[in-house]
């Protein structure tokens, strides 16, 4: 019993450890992606892109999109911490379904 009482007291500072590296993560890919391809924008224009030098199309689109998918993976990485750490919030309620 002991051990367990132990164990259960470690759970939320694992999941607060691991919030916190997803979130350390997270930022360091958003930082690269700001920071450092900018900076190879030169280099990165020999590169053509639905017509468009490859530098030009991250500043344009590029940077936005990839900024949109690293967002979303945050989240569904986020909630599936939170999900086995028994924090998550309920689904919502099914409009289908009869209320009880």
């Amino acid at each position: 019993m002991i051990g367990y009482g132990k164990q259960a007291r470690d759970l939320p500072a694992r999941r607060w450890r691991r919030t916190v590296g997803l979130a350390a993560v997270t930022i360091v890919l958003l930082a690269v992606l700001v920071l450092v391809v900018p900076a190879f924008a030169d280099r990165l224009n020999a590169v053509i892109v639905a017509g468009f030098p490859l530098g030009y199309f991250m500043a344009a689109q590029g940077s936005l999109l990839l900024a949109l998918l690293l967002t979303v993976w945050f989240i569904f990485r986020q909630e599936r911490l939170d999900h086995e750490g028994g924090v998550a919030e309920p689904e919502p309620f099914d409009a289908g379904e009869e209320f009880r």
